[in-house]
């Protein structure tokens, strides 16, 4: 392990950001923190996290996949990619680090999403651990420690020190590109941080949620169960949770005329709204309370028992924060229990 005075975070951020592209987090213009490229005299923001994920810079929000130039009977096909630059990303969390293992399990499993992949083997992402959890935080419930988080490069921060450890090549690059500001040690401040940290997590009002009982053997009793009526019964359908949320994934792909050619394009979609998955003949889910159910189950029944248990939710909190009626996944777990135990 090594570590580097608090002091020279600059000096560290520097380093890093002159030969790549380096993103932290930073206040916004309206004081919220989000993932921005790092220049001379930009701080990193306080904040627990990110009003968004870093989600974005493997799955864009929007991404052109292929243009198409039509001359009378023929077709040019232009691939609009260009070559991938090596950056970093700095002071990921826990929760949003895992979510990238389960946006793996979809877009690098057969047939590998090549957009994707491509990111994904150019970033290198160093995290930071939680000192301070917030009200809403339940990561711990999914079996994530805010106080050891994964990534190519851990990173813990006290008052005095960075403490630095690598996990990954990756991340030894990383390292090596900061060694000059760095010394041996910090070994047992972070084993302190750590405690402290899990005893704090431990007394988080949603430290004890239980999710046992959510999984493909309960399948139907949840999925018949008839409490997702009166839960999605004020629900607006307007996709907030998907769009703050790290692990969410689906997509729309649809074609644009530029006026000298077409590009396809695809665009986050969300399974909240009504034209989600429309076809030709209409639409498998008419009502709210199917969209609704579908949300949820996906994240706690259909993704963990395809994922050999794994769950589709990391418990960041952005969705109890960001929902505008105040409904989310774990007052939907929570009722839901019921129905299994």
């Amino acid at each position: 392990m090594r570590k580097i005075a608090k002091e020279k975070l600059g000096a560290l951020l520097a380093a890093v950001g002159r030969d790549k592209p380096l993103y932290i987090p930073a206040l916004d213009a309206s004081g919220q923190a989000r993932f921005t490229r790092w220049h001379e005299g930009l701080e990193m923001a306080r904040a627990l996290n990110t009003v968004r994920s870093a989600k974005d810079f493997f799955f864009p929000q929007t991404e052109n996949l292929v243009d198409f130039k039509v001359k009378g009977k023929q077709i040019e096909i232009i691939d609009p990619r260009s070559e991938q630059e090596d950056f970093v990303l700095f002071g990921v969390r826990a929760c949003d680090a895992r979510s990238f293992e389960i946006l793996d399990k979809v877009f690098l499993a057969d047939p590998v999403d090549t957009y994707y992949q491509s990111r994904r083997e150019h970033g290198t992402v160093v995290t930071l651990a939680c000192t301070q959890p917030e009200e809403t935080c339940f990561c711990s419930a999914f079996g994530i420690d805010a106080a050891a988080p994964e990534g190519d490069a851990q990173v813990w921060m006290d008052e005095e020190y960075l403490y630095l450890s690598a996990r990954t090549q990756k991340g030894d690059k990383f390292l090596e590109s900061v060694r000059a500001l760095a010394e041996d040690g910090g070994e047992d401040a972070v084993q302190r941080q750590q405690e402290e940290t899990r005893r704090v997590m431990a007394k988080t009002p949603l430290a004890g949620l239980n999710l046992e009982g959510f999984d493909g053997e309960h399948l139907n009793p949840l999925f018949d169960s008839e409490k997702w009526a009166e839960l999605s019964q004020a629900c607006l359908g307007c996709g907030t949770c998907t769009f703050v949320c790290p692990t969410c994934q689906c997509y729309d792909i649809r074609d644009f005329d530029t006026g000298d050619g077409v590009r396809r394009f695809r665009c986050w979609d969300s399974c909240m709204y009504s034209d989600f998955t429309k076809m030709a003949h209409g639409n498998p889910r008419l009502t709210q309370v199917e969209r609704f159910r579908q949300r949820f189950m996906h994240k706690l029944v259909y993704f963990p028992a395809n994922n050999d248990g794994q769950y589709g939710c990391v418990g960041c909190g952005r969705c109890l924060s960001k929902c505008p009626i105040s409904m989310n996944i774990v007052k939907v777990a929570k009722e839901l229990s019921k129905e299994v135990r």
